[in-house]
């Protein structure tokens, strides 16, 4: 076990050089070595006679040689090296490129094992390159279940296996013993030392799979315990309880009736609020579910209890739109609210930031800018994450230290297949928002492609002409050379000066000045644009009631998820509203999935399908979304193991078995991978 923690230049072979192509894999230690799991293998055990050799298919097969090895030098740096082989039923030509070697250790009238493919072109004739041994001595390249690991350039999978031959040798028996004898036996699962010799060299497909389940069982155990534990120790924790709960005075003011779900999330919340312990709580529901009014309602407690409250928003557009929204609801409860973004005078930022720290202002909304050392609370007692995918673990944490134990309270609009919510979300406790409040418009989404254009041009004419907006969304901001999508500058300028001329257009993008982007995006809200020409970043939170019309070009660039929440711009208002996908693709898997989209609504229904074809990096986009690196589990393919895993983990928690420093060292490695920490 001392060596796992290793340099894995300890490893004979690889110097500072070598170390460095490994560190591109976020290979540096000898666990991390151990840890790179193959990504494939190559079923090199079974036998074939050269006649059963089938074009472009790799096999394996024992053949004599029956011609001597010739080389001839072709050109400069062109060796050309033929020999031929042949067994009882039929003769092979063997062809080696610049593999000189081949003439030194092909020995006419001996028998090796060989594995490569036969050429196209001369079926059963010729191979070019393959491997081989010596028939008496095979298992090394040939006769076995061959890893093949994730590389990169300059790193050959001989280079890797032999790297990961030594790490085995070197630890021995002496990996952890990470998931305890009782849980090995209850759920079937190999010896930790075996699944990670068997993963690396297997002796069969069978027990290959049996050291798969137990090193993705491994991975998931350690994740759920480490929630557990992190959840224990909050719940450990203890706050001054809200003795003041009562929401009469709030729902009085609101110009409408909450629902049922919003209803049941703000009792979820008045609960934890009075148990004496930290909330830990998300908030989850589709777009337009009313998840802003759960988090005033929550607010609104704050403050009625003498303590301060923050909402932190991904963009200086919903941060304001909810300062917009928020501040004329509570400021006639006695909230005095404020708003901290980053495009502020410094001069307005720190006379907020003043207001903050000497308890005037009770309700704050920002964005990062609440993340500021200069951003001090004098009684911070609830936090409010919006949009969490957002956010990175290691900022959602950020926030609350500014408070002592504050309580959490994070909404998400991106709908997570439950499975998955269990795994970003696993150390909170959930409630769901199910219900779309009274009024809220279905949205009627088609796919085209481009021979309805006029059709379509002619249909945003006619939602302007009604005194309506519209939303075109582009996958790039500028033309690519590499790319043949729409952009959005491009196209802004096209719709400007000859599709719409005499109509209003606006563009917004990322890459604009914020002062530009805010200006833009400004317009298009007050009514002053008809056309809003933008990328995704629009994507979240942007309310334009007026609105009721969504295209998207280039449709199959986006996930369906993402094209989701870019749908549910519209539908605000009490205006008929449609989403417009337009796309040019004929592939039948990339229809099949848009088309999947303009048979439902239900986000939750859309994420699931996301989640199998496209996995939880494209759900939430790169790495801000906080999942930790699993190596070995698939989120899309190791749901039920997740489920054992976690039922597990709350089995051993539960009774109150001490944590192993090895399964704390492993704990706090894979938090640390997905930007988050084990507080």
């Amino acid at each position: 076990m001392s060596h796992l923690y290793d340099k894995i230049t300890v490893l004979k072979g690889i110097g500072p050089a070598k170390a460095k192509l490994f560190a591109a894999l976020r290979i540096d230690t000898i666990y991390d070595l151990l840890s790179h799991f193959p990504r494939d293998y190559e079923d090199r055990t079974k036998l074939v006679s050269i006649a059963e050799l089938q074009a472009d298919t790799p096999a394996c097969f024992r053949a004599m040689v029956t011609q001597a090895p010739r080389t001839s030098h072709i050109r400069k740096g062109m060796d050309i090296t033929k020999a031929q082989v042949s067994d009882h039923t039929a003769r092979l030509n063997l062809t080696f490129f610049n593999q000189s070697f081949a003439a030194a250790n092909l020995r006419y009238g001996e028998e090796y094992i060989f594995y490569g493919k036969t050429s196209g072109d001369f079926i059963g004739y010729s191979m070019v390159n393959p491997v081989f041994e010596p028939a008496e001595r095979a298992g090394s390249l040939t006769s076995r279940i061959l890893p093949v690991y994730p590389l990169t350039a300059g790193l050959t999978n001989a280079a890797v296996g032999k790297a990961v031959q030594q790490a085995l040798a070197l630890c021995g028996s002496d990996l952890p013993r990470l998931i305890p004898p009782a849980l090995e036996e209850q759920y079937g699962l190999m010896d930790g030392a075996e699944a990670y010799r068997q993963i690396h060299c297997p002796q069969d497909f069978d027990t290959l799979a049996r050291a798969r389940r137990r090193l993705v069982f491994e991975e998931f155990f350690i994740f759920s315990a480490g929630l557990s534990l992190m959840r224990a120790k909050r719940g450990n924790r203890t706050v001054p309880p809200y003795e003041d709960t009562e929401l009469t005075p709030f729902l009085k003011a609101l110009p409408f009736c909450l629902t049922g779900a919003q209803e049941r999330a703000i009792g979820d919340i008045c609960r934890d609020l009075k148990k004496g312990s930290p909330m830990n709580r998300l908030v989850q529901g589709d777009v337009g579910s009313g998840k802003t009014m759960v988090a005033a309602a929550a607010a609104y407690l704050a403050v009625k209890n003498g303590r301060q409250a923050a909402l932190m928003a991904p963009t200086e557009i919903l941060a304001e739109q909810h300062f917009a929204s928020l501040s004329p609801l509570l400021e006639p409860l006695d909230v005095r609210c404020g708003l901290l973004t980053g495009s502020m005078s410094p001069s307005a930022k720190k006379k907020i930031r003043q207001t903050i720290a000497q308890g005037e202002t009770d309700f704050v909304i920002g964005t990062h800018a609440l993340l500021s050392e200069s951003t001090e609370f004098q009684d911070l007692s609830l936090v409010v994450t919006d949009e969490q995918h957002r956010f990175g673990v290691a900022q959602r944490g950020a926030l609350s230290e500014k408070g002592q134990d504050p309580h959490l309270l994070v909404m998400s609009a991106t709908p997570i297949p439950r499975t998955l919510t269990l795994i970003l979300y696993g150390d909170l406790d959930v409630s769901i928002l199910d219900e779309l409040p009274p009024g809220r418009q279905a949205i009627d989404t088609f796919l085209v492609g481009e021979s309805y254009r006029s059709r379509l041009n002619a249909f945003i004419r006619k939602q302007a002409a009604e005194g309506h907006q519209c939303f075109i969304v582009c996958p790039a901001v500028e033309e690519s050379e590499t790319l043949s999508v729409k952009s959005a500058e491009a196209w802004a300028q096209t719709l400007q000066t000859t599709v719409f001329p005499d109509l209003r257009v606006a563009l917004v993008h990322g890459q604009m000045k914020p002062k530009d982007k805010e200006e833009a995006m400004s317009r298009f809200i007050r009514g002053q644009a008809d056309i809003l020409v933008a990328t995704t970043v629009i994507e979240v939170g942007v309310d334009v009631p007026n609105a009721t019309l969504m295209v998207i070009e280039d449709a199959d660039r986006f996930g369906l998820s993402q094209l989701h929440q870019l749908r549910g711009r519209v539908g605000r208002g009490s205006a008929k509203s449609y989403c417009v996908l337009v796309s040019g693709n004929r592939n039948e898997e990339t229809r099949a999935r848009l088309k999947a989209l303009c048979k439902t609504t239900d986000g939750f229904q859309i994420a699931d399908e996301d989640l199998k074809l496209r996995g939880p990096g494209d759900i939430f986009g790169s790495r801000q979304h906080g999942l930790p690196a699993f190596r070995a589990a698939n989120l899309t393919m190791d749901l039920s193991t997740l489920q054992e895993a976690q039922a597990a983990a709350k089995s051993w928690i539960d009774s109150g078995a001490p944590a192993g420093e090895a399964l704390m060292d492993r704990v706090r490695l894979l938090f640390a991978s997905g930007g988050g920490v084990l507080n």
